[in-house]
């Protein structure tokens, strides 16, 4: 006999289909309000219902491959790293100063040859004066 009554129970609860059609026209309004709730004359007030209700809802409602329309739009994903610049950019800096230290032979000699020209520039001028 009570065999008889856990397979009843069962077999009612397996069978048991949650109304989401009727939640969900009940719901309707208060879903299209807003996702966690909505500013009504200066003050906020929270939707009228739960939210582990609307998720239920919204969890059969695409179960039975019905379109829920009541989601936020999604943001766009972030596209600034996280961290430190200065830990991103060394290997770039690094690679920069070898480039550089290549070039430094003939920057030193450019940089000499201007000098001696300019001095001896100068004391061409002053040798014109006296």
């Amino acid at each position: 006999m009570a065999g008889k009554a856990a397979k009843s129970v069962v077999k009612a609860v397996g069978e048991y289909q949650y109304p989401w059609r009727e939640k969900l026209a009940k719901y309707k309004d208060e879903l299209s309000k807003g996702v966690w709730g909505y500013w009504e004359l200066g003050a906020w007030k929270p939707l009228g219902v739960s939210a582990r209700r609307r998720a239920r809802l919204r969890k059969e409602v695409l179960l039975a491959g019905e379109d829920w329309s009541y989601d936020p739009e999604r943001k766009e994903m972030r596209t600034k790293r996280k961290g430190h610049k200065c830990d991103r950019i060394a290997a770039e800096k690094r690679a920069n100063t070898e480039e550089l230290m290549q070039k430094m032979p003939q920057l030193l000699a450019d940089y000499r040859k201007r000098k001696w020209e300019k001095k001896m520039n100068e004391e061409d001028a002053a040798a014109k004066k006296v």
